[in-house]
């Protein structure tokens, strides 16, 4: 398995416009929460079982990833995944399941369309298009710019 630099590296070499990179910055956050949040309003059919378990396993399972590749990654992450299920919940809460999943997959579109514009302004094909490990990696790596810009070693 690669580290956690590696994974970085090369995932940065896919976004070296500035264009890009801020597009990225608005959808690769907001594609993840709209993740988060259809999980979270996907019925699930145990007697036990309450809304958001669905996305609460896999965010855990993501976190498993994040966190073998680097601590404080796996931290970061960790924080990102607290604040999006919270979002998630309350998005829940206010607009119920189905009208969630709309909201969610409507903004998981615009944000897809958003990231191939990106790519096209770039000139470079979408990293995951070559490895699908690179869905995940796109957040870290914004999470590891935020741990450099607070002087943070990951």
């Amino acid at each position: 398995m690669r580290d956690v630099q590696q994974w970085f590296d090369s995932y940065g070499n896919d976004h070296r416009n500035a264009r890009n990179r801020a597009i990225h910055w608005v959808c690769v956050p907001l594609i993840l929460w709209c993740v988060i949040a259809a999980l979270w309003a996907v019925p699930v059919p145990l007697a036990f079982a309450q809304p958001g378990l669905g996305a609460g396993v896999a965010m855990f399972l993501a976190w498993l990833f994040y966190w073998r590749l680097s601590r404080v990654i796996g931290l970061g992450m960790l924080a990102v995944f607290v604040v999006f299920g919270f979002i998630a919940h309350l998005a829940f809460v206010a607009l119920g399941a189905e009208h969630l999943l709309i909201l969610a997959g409507v903004v998981f579109v615009l944000a897809w369309i958003g990231q191939f514009i990106g790519h096209a302004i770039e000139g470079q094909r979408p990293s995951f298009l070559t490895d699908l490990a690179y869905l995940l990696i796109g957040p870290a790596w914004l999470v590891s710019k935020l741990l450099k810009r607070a002087r943070i070693a990951y």
